[in-house]
């Protein structure tokens, strides 16, 4: 094949180029646009798009219908006990497509049926961002606090704690003196 633009007179050059160029644009519409085969819930006009881009693509589409499937396990609607045979059989099923390879080994991974357990308990809500965020910085913090090794340095931050505790009483007493004399009682 040549290089360069396409003579106007080779029509073989030319059919080539336009096939290029439709390829070209394929893979850009699924750049652009790959974000509506993880999303969880799609409108209309995802949807829409999605079969658009995949037209020509079953694998593509298939992906697509195995999160789904993921995402129905985790409907808190479902029981564990139904939501385990949901997973036996999507593994099976996802066993049977090679190409995927690393990209679902998630779904064999045995933590996913352990956090199928929380479907059973209606006390316990989801945690939001926020709350997971937090508990992320309070455990780095954490981390730094007792990352040092040396038996000197961790029996001074243990000393430390403990007169910041064995404080804390006089320190409420203060503060609620001083919130009561700011009120005007003596």
């Amino acid at each position: 094949m040549q290089r360069g633009r396409p003579s106007s007179k080779d029509k073989e050059a030319r059919r080539w180029a336009r096939k290029s160029k439709r390829i070209q644009q394929k893979i850009s519409d699924l750049f652009q646009n790959r974000f509506v085969f993880v999303k969880r819930h799609l409108t209309p006009s995802e949807r829409h798009r999605l079969m658009s881009i995949t037209r020509g693509l079953p694998h593509l589409r298939k992906l697509r219908e195995i999160m789904e499937h993921i995402y129905a396990l985790l409907d808190r609607r479902c029981r564990t006990h139904t939501a385990r045979g949901k997973l036996r059989k999507l593994r099976h099923w996802v066993k049977r497509f090679q190409w995927i390879g690393e990209t679902l080994k998630k779904v064999f991974s045995p933590n996913l049926e352990q956090a199928l357990t929380f479907l059973d308990d209606k006390l316990l809500p989801a945690t939001s961002n926020a709350v997971e965020r937090g508990n992320r910085r309070h455990r780095k913090m954490q981390k730094s606090v007792y990352r040092v090794r040396s038996k000197a340095c961790l029996e001074a931050r243990i000393a430390l704690d403990m007169l910041r505790e064995s404080r804390a009483e006089g320190r409420d007493q203060t503060t609620q003196a001083l919130h009561q004399a700011r009120r005007g009682y003596t």
